[in-house]
């Protein structure tokens, strides 16, 4: 799509940078969260906000670097009611994430647990980022300039804060926490600085200790100037943020003010990203109340292209919720949808075609394929499936398309959608060919006859063009000629053959089974064998 036509608001947020920070050659777009818990889809919003803008840029001519900050150097404030070994977190409060056991004891620590459960599925879904940690960052003393800074302008700090506060700070105050020697915990309190490099506090043992803040194994700023000192250090140009941040007088006003007053750097552009939910679920989702749904969970059922879809279709200050139900079918539809109007299969007004194929190229982890993909309804794919047990290879083989990767995923998903979370009324399972067939009267057991003979006819194509409408009608005939009610005839063929009394289109579920699997049943029936 030519650069010159700004349909997404991806690319009008990357003019907005370019214009707001300068026409420069490179840019830094950032994103970042503390891993304090289970990693949510809540959590993908965040940095699929910031790489979207991120490839709007890039397809702008700028040289873009994306990088993630991981928090791991905050500290640990809360257990997640989910978690195993709740009184083994509970005695390492307050000491930095990067310093708590990981409670399944899998990695090496508790944030490199929760860092990895991001990093290995985000590979699937987004742009891998270039990522900090920052336990290790200020360990490394990469930070000690930017703290040194901030003790310097204390009392322009303290001016900034509390213009949003309803009680002033403490004095006197800091704008770092000390680590302690101790137990690790922030359980220390701050004594002075001596105008250089050394920070003096009191451990939680009494005892007064001194840190060069060059060595960084001790000192932390407070959020509200950490977030703008990196702003500054890593010249970052755009940041997304939730409503937490950006509601007035939150963590980004007064970062504005410090980035501004105490770093002199212009603060990156930002932009608000809304809540998700989960439908049925008693609010947003949140690590820390354990009220989740991981990424990992949303790739069972939906493909990558089609979870970037549904953040790149929606505004991002717009909150939606996540769902198992038949809500799936519907993003998959209009996921088929836009990648129609791409290819030029389906046509629309202009403007709304122009928005819809900028999203599917937004869609995509890389490149949009060169041609059309072959498309399969996620609806017909469950269907196939369960005809045939959730046997992927033998579904696929029967659409020709044994080799088709894009299309395997897909019915992964599907299998995986229909068999855990689809309402009842959607599955079904061929009976076993010896079920006992329910009890039928005489026109009954002719019209299993008769359809079976209709569902040869049907696909051989001697009934007419189109197959599935043909044997509908001759379902319809059959039940007229036999005397019986449709309806009933209906309810009896599904307890014949799924051992419901309702199911899918009736014909052209038959026409998915084939006469090869439906045969035996039908004519078991009317046998009237039990």
């Amino acid at each position: 799509m030519a650069a010159d036509a700004p349909t997404h608001w991806a690319d009008q947020i990357a003019r907005r940078v370019i214009s707001t920070r300068g026409d420069k050659p490179a840019y830094v777009v950032a994103s970042g969260v503390a891993p304090s818990g289970t990693v949510t889809i809540g959590h993908l919003r965040e940095v699929i906000t910031a790489e979207l803008v991120a490839r709007a840029l890039r397809a702008l001519g700028k040289e873009v670097r994306f990088i993630f900050s991981w928090d791991d150097f905050d500290a640990f404030r809360k257990v997640p009611k989910n978690l195993p070994q709740q009184e083994m977190l509970a005695a390492h409060l307050r000491k930095p994430l990067a310093d708590v056991p990981d409670p399944y004891g899998t990695h090496d620590s508790y944030a490199a647990h929760f860092e990895g459960s991001l990093e290995e599925p985000l590979r699937a879904v987004c742009e891998v980022p270039s990522y900090r940690y920052q336990a290790s960052e200020h360990r490394a003393g990469s930070y000690a300039a930017g703290i040194r800074t901030a003790l310097a302008a204390r009392g322009k700090i303290v001016e900034v804060l509390n213009e949003h506060r309803t009680e002033p700070l403490p004095d006197p105050w800091w704008p770092i926490a000390a680590f302690s020697r101790v137990d690790g915990t922030d359980d220390t309190t701050i004594l002075r600085w001596d105008g250089e490099w050394t920070v003096h506090f009191r451990d939680m043992d009494g005892e007064e200790r001194a840190v060069d803040l060059r060595d960084g194994p001790s000192i932390k700023l407070h959020w509200r100037i950490d977030w703008p000192m990196r702003w500054a250090h890593e010249q970052v140009d755009f940041e997304p943020a939730g409503k937490d941040h950006l509601t007035a007088g939150g963590s980004y006003d007064t970062g504005v003010a410090i980035a501004e007053q105490v770093y002199g750097s212009a603060p990156p552009v930002s932009l608000l990203y809304g809540d998700i939910g989960i439908k049925g679920g008693r609010g947003r989702i949140s690590s820390s109340s354990g009220e989740v749904v991981t990424i990992e969970k949303m790739l069972t059922i939906y493909q990558p292209e089609v979870l970037r879809y549904q953040f790149a279709s929606t505004r991002p200050n717009a909150e939606f919720v996540v769902s198992f139900d038949t809500d799936v079918l519907k993003l998959y539809e209009d996921y088929d949808r836009s990648e129609r109007t791409y290819f030029g299969l389906e046509e629309m007004g202009e403007k709304k075609a122009a928005r819809e194929r900028r999203i599917y190229e937004l869609s995509q982890l890389g490149d949009p394929p060169s041609t059309a993909p072959r498309q399969v309804t996620f609806r017909h794919l469950c269907n196939l499936l369960q005809v045939r047990g959730g046997d992927i290879e033998q579904t696929l083989a029967s659409l020709g398309a044994s080799d088709d990767t894009r299309l395997r995923r897909r019915a992964r998903c599907a299998w995986e959608w229909v068999s855990g979370h689809a309402p009842e009324e959607m599955r079904f399972r061929l009976q076993p060919v010896e079920a006992d067939p329910p009890p039928l009267n005489d026109a009954e057991r002719q019209a299993m006859a008769q359809l079976c003979e209709a569902v040869g006819k049907a696909e051989e194509g001697t009934l007419a063009d189109d197959p599935s409408k043909a044997l509908s009608a001759e379902i319809y005939a059959i039940a007229e000629r036999l005397g019986i009610e449709p309806k009933q005839l209906f309810a009896t063929t599904y307890q014949v053959l799924i051992g419901k009394e309702r199911g899918p289109r009736l014909a052209e579920f038959m026409l998915l089974a084939g006469v090869e699997k439906l045969a035996p049943l039908l004519t078991r029936a009317a046998a009237g064998q039990a």
